[in-house]
């Protein structure tokens, strides 16, 4: 299901051909950490026209058989926007793609909505993440085979955790750069329309 909104998503933003959508994916789409083969895009996207979410022009290409590039309907685009108001429900595992998916997809239609899904995310981070560098391992280390160090396998998990807790931790802090920024967002963007309301109310 979570394609279908990457695709009304990426149609919000422009018509797109299904080969088009995966050559996006490919690409920058890669750095949100989803990424599916052309057949189930089509499939997606034959069940998005079948919904009446998208509808298709065709497109003649010279150098090529003609293309199917889609659009966004009415309908669809409604269901991106319930979708992308809906309550966002955090994953208990750090950095999930679904949170990527829901801060492009649905953020890109308002910083309200953005800021929303980010706040959301952050203090879901701030009560359940390791806060702190250093967690003491909850079990003794005991050899269960000849070639096992236990204070060496104490320590490789000891790093693991490290590592896990260095990616939590720079992952919160941006979440509370992007936080800020969008909070910043919102504030010009709501003394511009007071500027405009004045303005008018001045005439």
């Amino acid at each position: 299901m979570h394609l279908d909104y990457v695709i009304l998503g990426a149609l919000a933003v422009r018509r797109l051909s299904g080969y088009d959508m995966r050559g996006w994916m490919e690409r920058s789409g890669r750095y949100i950490g989803y990424g599916v083969q052309l057949p189930q895009i089509y499939r997606r996207l034959a069940k998005l026209v079948e919904r009446g979410w998208a509808d298709f022009d065709i497109d003649a290409r010279e150098n090529g058989p003609d293309a199917k590039v889609y659009r966004l309907t009415g309908e669809g685009r409604e269901a991106l926007l319930a979708w992308a108001r809906s309550p966002f429900e955090p994953s208990p595992r750090p950095m999930d793609p679904d949170f990527k998916l829901r801060f492009v997809f649905g953020g890109q239609l308002g910083p309200e909505i953005a800021l929303d899904i980010v706040s959301t995310e952050l203090e879901y981070r701030l009560k359940h993440d390791a806060t702190t560098p250093e967690a003491p391992l909850p079990f003794t280390y005991e050899a269960q085979i000849p070639e096992l160090d236990p204070v060496w396998a104490r320590e490789i998990h000891t790093m693991a955790h490290e590592n896990g807790y260095a990616s939590a931790a720079a992952y919160i802090a941006w979440l509370q750069l992007t936080k800020a920024r969008l909070e910043t967002q919102i504030e010009r963007c709501r003394d511009e329309r007071d500027g405009r309301d004045a303005e008018r109310h001045e005439r």
